[in-house]
């Protein structure tokens, strides 16, 4: 079985979906942000490569996968993932991340000093749509839901394939 790379906004759900799913499953659950022990301090490039490069040392099959938000900035980290793995992107609208953002710093969300949410929010969708494998449209949605509509996708791919 190929991984399942779970991509998306800080707050769509990519930890809480993951494990329910790896678990549903019966698969592994690898959450990228915990590979990462440094997140501030150093600036946004230095967190920046240092997330590529942990990405890039993922060696792991039967695994469900969260990535953090900004794992997308890193071609040659989700060109990596590709390899081995189906990239689901989790999306949200912005004013649903923007509810569930309750404090953006406590996050640990990557982004320049001043940058708003609204701007991370259009600077990044993209990047995820071209990414993605499949789109899942969690936006209502429990994590439940979510993780329903995934399995269901994931069986319609692995048909289709």
């Amino acid at each position: 079985m190929k991984n399942i790379v779970l991509i998306g906004m800080p707050a769509c759900g990519k930890s809480t979906i993951g494990v329910i799913l790896a678990k549903t499953m019966g698969v592994g659950f690898l959450d990228t942000d915990l590979l990462l022990q440094q997140r501030d301090g150093h600036g946004l490039p230095y967190f920046l490569r240092v997330e590529s490069h942990a990405i890039q040392s993922i060696d792991c099959r039967d695994t469900v996968i969260a990535t953090g938000g900004s794992a997308v900035y890193s071609e040659i980290a989700m060109r990596h993932l590709h390899l081995s793995s189906i990239l689901i992107y989790l999306q949200l609208p912005y004013e649903e991340i923007e509810h569930r953002l309750d404090n953006i710093k406590t996050r640990g969300v990557a982004m320049e000093k001043g940058e708003s949410l609204y701007s991370l929010y259009q600077e990044r969708a993209p990047l995820y749509e071209k990414w993605a494998d499949l789109i899942i449209d969690a936006a209502g949605q429990t994590a439940e839901q979510t993780v329903e509509a995934i399995l269901e996708a994931i069986g319609n791919e692995n048909g289709n394939q």
